[in-house]
């Protein structure tokens, strides 16, 4: 009996240790995020005091450039004006002394006559008299002394000298700083994220109307939430946005967020940034795994090629990619404390029991590469184009299981459509060993659509969005992304949202489910 009690007390002493155990691990959990927090908000901190800093150094900069700017400016008009006033002093000069010396030549001519004259006066002789007195007459008739104008032709006064500068003193002495821009504000539930594009809105609080145009900057990031003062990533920038809008296109989205903020400009200063917000971003990302390809194939992470050496010199990227493929744990691990699902990623070749360290995962002519992350459930995109010589492919799905030497549709856990364009063109769907002829033009980039959870796997031209072919069926297992080729080779477009107007297409199937009948030709 008293065994069992003590059995009962260390259980239950077992149990409380445990609980214990579990609340200090919350405990844990809540004070590294509390501290994560704090230490990034010092962060921002201590780089507002150094933006603080340099800005005011640099605004100072500016103030002393504006000022020396008017200064030159005002030094400048202080030249013209000098040298127009010099200008009208040099002609004024120039016909005052005309005039002067006129004056002065007609004054010396009157006084020769004038003396001339008082001389004649003295004369006793009649005759000598009345000859002498009738020159004088005739000379003072042509004098210049009584043609001369003695009227001044030019004015003392200088025209230039009007000058007031009484209205511009008194704006000088009221200029104050222009206003800087207040930051814009950005709703996130204006914003649109799809077709791997996202639009960005913002408005202006009341009273700043004087903008002559914004600047957005972003950044991709895994980091949910406020966006964090150190990221790998630096900011993108665009400029010279006329409007309060702008849409960002053609985007991967090979990060589960992306930062946005907006700063408004007048003609002379930028002002705040808006509050950053996060937009989750969220794309199908998987690369081609190089450790489960054939021998025959050179793998690259988006590109797969024909190698008809057996792909010598590839060993040290396999290695790599398994490397990588062990560090996919902690990714994994991490997307799990975040509480953001992610297709899963996996290295096939290392399964339980496969002891191998070479490419072995297909031989034979099954010329297969699988992709590294497998989909266990929602809906998933992606797109594969050929080269133009590639003689033999096919593009699909398959659960994990697919043997050594299987080829994509030939078994019953493999969708795929398959293209030849060896001795005889062919183009069809493959699933089970059974084939469906489709009799249309092979597109030159193929895309991808996966519903795991209402067990689809669909086949559209990526350009025109044209369906192709749709399997459907209830998937039992986890499935990837499977490729075959042969003779050519394929490249791999991943970070990519399933597209709207394939989502709009999927609405309408099932609300017209007797028309998507006729398009489902092999079902499992």
């Amino acid at each position: 009996m008293p065994l069992v009690i003590e059995l009962t007390e260390y259980a239950s002493s077992t149990n409380v240790i445990r609980l214990l155990q579990e609340e200090l691990q919350r405990i844990i959990s809540t004070l590294a995020s509390k501290d994560d927090e704090i230490q990034n908000f010092i962060e921002t901190l201590n780089h507002t005091l150094k933006n603080v800093q340099v800005n005011t150094a640099k605004v100072l900069l500016d103030l002393d450039e504006e000022f020396g700017a008017l200064q030159t400016t005002l030094d400048e008009i202080k030249d013209r004006m000098t040298s127009k006033i010099k200008q009208e002093q040099a002609c004024k000069s120039q016909e005052l002394q005309n005039q002067l010396t006129i004056c002065t030549n007609a004054l010396e001519s009157s006084e020769e006559l004038l003396e001339y004259a008082n001389r004649t006066l003295s004369i006793e002789d009649t005759e000598t008299f009345t000859k002498a007195a009738k020159q004088i007459k005739d000379r003072v008739t042509m004098a210049p002394a009584f043609r001369l104008s003695l009227k001044r032709k030019i004015s003392d006064n200088m025209t230039h000298l009007m000058v007031d500068f009484s209205q511009e003193k008194q704006m000088l002495r009221s200029m104050k700083f222009l206003p800087v821009p207040r930051a814009p504000e950005i709703d996130p539930a204006d914003c649109l994220v799809t077709d791997n594009c996202v639009t960005i809105m913002w408005n202006m609080p009341e009273g700043d109307k004087k903008i002559d145009h914004y600047i957005l900057e972003y950044r991709k990031t895994n980091y949910e939430g406020h966006p964090r003062v150190k990221e790998e990533r630096n900011w993108d920038i665009i400029d010279n946005i006329k409007t309060t809008e702008y849409t960002l296109s053609g985007l991967k989205f090979e990060s589960k967020y992306m930062n946005f903020r907006v700063r408004a400009c007048n003609k002379a200063v930028a002002g705040d940034y808006s509050e950053p917000i996060t937009l989750e971003t969220k794309g199908f990302n998987f690369n081609f795994d190089a450790t489960t390809s054939h021998q025959n194939l050179k793998v690259e992470d988006f590109s797969v090629e024909w190698d008809s050496s057996g792909g010598k010199g590839q060993e040290n990227k396999v290695k790599g990619k398994e490397n990588k493929g062990r560090g996919q744990v902690s990714l994994v691990k991490r997307n799990m404390r975040s509480g953001t699902p992610s297709p899963k990623r996996t290295s096939l070749s290392c399964r339980p029991g496969s002891g191998r360290s070479n490419r072995d995962r297909f031989s034979g002519e099954s010329y297969t590469v699988l992709g590294d992350a497998m989909i266990e459930s929602g809906q998933h995109y992606w797109e594969v184009k050929s080269q133009k010589d590639c003689k033999s492919y096919s593009i699909g799905v398959s659960y994990k299981n697919l043997g050594k030497f299987d080829q994509l549709g030939k078994t019953i856990t493999s969708w795929c459509i398959h293209i030849n364009n060896w001795l005889q063109a062919s183009f069809a769907a493959k699933h089970n060993n059974k084939a469906k002829a489709m009799d249309m033009q092979v597109p030159d980039k193929i895309g991808i659509y996966c519903d795991y959870d209402g067990g689809q796997i669909s086949f559209y031209n990526a350009d025109t969005k044209q369906l192709l072919h749709t399997f459907k069926t209830k998937f039992t297992q986890p499935i990837i992304p499977a490729f075959m080729v042969w003779c050519g080779g394929l490249s791999l477009y991943t970070g990519l949202q399933v597209p709207s107007i394939i989502k709009s297409f999927q609405k309408g199937d099932h609300e017209l489910s007797g028309s998507a009948n006729s398009l489902i030709a092999l079902a499992h």
